[in-house]
C-alpha cells in the first residue's frame, strides 16, 4: 500500500500544469528564423500598421489630419448658430449671432455661402425700406403746410 519509490512524481500531474505555472523551457532566439522568412517570403513580413486591425484607425487619423480645419470650423460655426437661435428667445442679438455663425460656416461650405448671401440681400432690402420711410417722413413733414 505504499507508493513505489521509483515512480516519477511528474508523470502523475496534469500535462497542462507546466504551462499554467510558468515552467516552460527557456526561450530560443528566433532572429535567424525571422530573417529567413523575411528573405524567402517578403509578403509575410508586413509592417504592423498595414495590419487590417489598424486600417480603420489609420483612415480616421488621416481624415482628421486632412480635414481638421473643416471639422473645427463646422463645430464652431454650428455652436455660434445654435447660440444665435437661443438668443432669438433669450435676450441678446440673435439674428446678428446667427449671421456670424453663417459667416464662419461659409468659409468651408457653399450652402452656408448661399444662405449668407440671401440673408445679406434681405438685410439690404430691410435697410432700404427703413431708410425710405425715414426720408418720406422727413420730406412729407416739410412739404405740407401746417
Amino acid at each position: 500500500m505504499t507508493a513505489e519509490p521509483d515512480e516519477d512524481p511528474k508523470s502523475r500531474r496534469s500535462p497542462f500544469r507546466d504551462e499554467l505555472w510558468g515552467d516552460e523551457p527557456q526561450e530560443v532566439d528566433a532572429a535567424e528564423l525571422v530573417e529567413e522568412v523575411a528573405t524567402t517570403q517578403p509578403e509575410l513580413a508586413r509592417r504592423w500598421h498595414d495590419h487590417p486591425t489598424f486600417v480603420p484607425i489609420k483612415i480616421l487619423t488621416r481624415f482628421i489630419g486632412r480635414n481638421g480645419k473643416r471639422v473645427a470650423v463646422t463645430i464652431a460655426g454650428f455652436a455660434v448658430v445654435l447660440a444665435g437661435l437661443a438668443m432669438l428667445v433669450l435676450p441678446g442679438p440673435g439674428i446678428v449671432v446667427i449671421l456670424a455663425g453663417l459667416a464662419i460656416l461659409a468659409t468651408e461650405y457653399v450652402w452656408a455661402q448661399r444662405l449668407l448671401k440671401i440673408a445679406k440681400e434681405k438685410a439690404n432690402q430691410a435697410k432700404d425700406v427703413i431708410l425710405r420711410k425715414k426720408t418720406e417722413e422727413e420730406s412729407g413733414g416739410e412739404g405740407t403746410p401746417s
